[in-house]
């Protein structure tokens, strides 16, 4: 569980608590953890994504850093570059996607932590489907189901 904020600095090249994760194909370097917020840097491949998924108790936002990124919210697809600010409110399904041609670089937050710091420890390295899902569900992250075949 995380606690109040610390003082001090995060390096660039260090996590919190010396932490770095491979999730779904990303690295994640964790840079702020307390109970009101989790902040990490991801250097997103191209080709890669977060299927749809809601964070019920969270409300999440990216800051493009380098590359392009496409989020969607169902049918509506918002696409953004270097400095934009993506926003998902906590309740809503939303999906990742770099298919930009080139790797990107953003800065993940949720408010307020909750459980995802965990979930990241627990899906480090994961790459059965199935897995990944279970273990979201149990820390508060909820994956919708693949779209039936046509």
């Amino acid at each position: 569980m995380a606690g109040n904020l610390e003082l001090g600095v995060t390096r660039a090249d260090e996590g919190v608590q010396d932490r770095s994760w491979n999730v779904v194909g990303h690295t994640y370097t964790p840079k702020l953890l307390c109970n009101n917020a989790f902040l990490w840097h991801a250097v997103i491949p191209d080709g890669t994504g977060v299927p749809p998924h809601i964070h019920p108790t969270q409300d999440e936002w990216i800051n493009v850093l380098t590359g392009n990124l496409e989020v969607e919210f169902g049918d509506d697809v918002h696409k953004a570059g270097p400095g934009d600010m993506i926003r998902m409110p906590m309740g809503i399904a939303h999906a990742i996607w770099n298919r930009s041609g080139a790797e990107a670089t953003c800065v993940f937050g949720v408010a307020p932590a909750r459980k995802l710091f965990d979930l990241f420890i627990a899906l480090d390295g994961v790459t059965d489907p199935e897995e990944l899902v279970r273990l979201s569900a149990a820390h508060e992250v909820d994956f919708l189901p693949p779209p039936e075949a046509a």
